[in-house]
């Protein structure tokens, strides 16, 4: 997106996809990752899950599918309209780091 955007952008995102998401049964958490580039930013949201089940609940039948929303066009998005889905087999925080 524009760099123009950022700020209400991700505003917006805490509306719009974190909300919904952690307003869903099974939802243990989500980042936001923000990314540089020559006149724009990049976004990333990466959510949290219990269970794939969990994800259906929130996407729909296609988890493959990115959520949009309709009010995303006033960002001037290019968004990735596809969702990928990992296993968390690992995870590691420095013990400063929790809270």
């Amino acid at each position: 997106m524009p760099e123009a955007h950022n700020e209400g952008f991700t505003a917006y995102l805490y509306e719009t996809g974190v909300k919904d998401s952690s307003a869903t049964p099974g939802f243990l958490g989500a980042q936001i990752f923000r990314r540089s580039l020559t006149g724009k930013i990049e976004l990333t949201l990466i959510t949290y899950w219990d269970k794939l089940e969990s994800i259906h609940t929130f996407a729909g039948h296609d988890i493959s599918q990115a959520r949009l929303y309709p009010e995303d066009e006033g960002y001037e998005l290019e968004p990735d309209l596809s969702a990928q889905h990992y296993e968390v087999i690992e995870h590691r925080f420095s013990p400063e780091l929790r809270g």
